[in-house]
């Protein structure tokens, strides 16, 4: 049903797309828009248990396109650092493919709500974390994606870096560029399917 990455020395181990999705604070969500045009929105969202989760208002060219269809992907790049000498980029980036539940009732928007009240607002007390979602709970929807397919990919020479640093069982930086070290947390992927 997915396409196969064709690039397979620039594909991300797929605990390092779960990473991406768990740190990055922004993506864009695609979907098929009006009169057959693509529609990508850029939003910030959580992540958790293989699941996307979004706040969207109650109408809207999104949810007009979900409802619809409710196929979507979403796109992080989590780095993109030009690099004019080597006419190219130095970029990693994860798609993720899915479908798109919109959620209507206050006790289950409670879950992606406290999300990403953890994610964008971790310091806030609990009183006004209470204030604010008791102000807004009636005004949105609460949007999750079921991923059904991931896949992440690195510029060549981050690859080159990951294979070299593999090899040599250690972390270097070289060329300029840091290269992370291999992430051994697979709680992160539950609830996505293998690569």
């Amino acid at each position: 049903m997915f396409r196969e990455m064709r690039r397979k020395n620039q594909q991300l181990p797929r605990e390092e797309c779960c990473r991406i999705l768990e740190e990055a604070t922004s993506g864009v969500l695609a979907v098929s828009g009006d009169d057959g045009y693509p529609y990508a929105v850029p939003l910030s969202f959580a992540y958790a248990d293989g699941r996307l989760y979004f706040h969207v208002a109650k109408s809207g060219h999104k949810l007009d396109a979900l409802r619809r269809n409710p196929k979507a992907s979403f796109c992080i790049i989590e780095r993109d650092e030009i690099v004019p000498a080597e006419y190219t980029t130095y970029f990693r980036s994860v798609i993720a493919f899915g479908t798109v539940r919109i959620v209507e009732d206050n006790a289950d928007k409670r879950r992606g709500l406290d999300l990403l009240s953890d994610k964008y607002s971790p310091d806030e007390t609990a009183e006004s974390r209470e204030a604010e979602i008791g102000k807004l709970i009636n005004a949105l929807y609460v949007l999750v994606m079921d991923i059904e397919h991931m896949t992440g990919k690195e510029g060549r020479e981050l690859a080159a870096q990951r294979k070299k640093q593999a090899h040599h069982g250690k972390s270097d930086e070289e060329g300029g560029f840091t290269v992370l070290p291999p992430v051994r947390n697979s709680h992160r992927c539950a609830g996505i399917p293998a690569l």
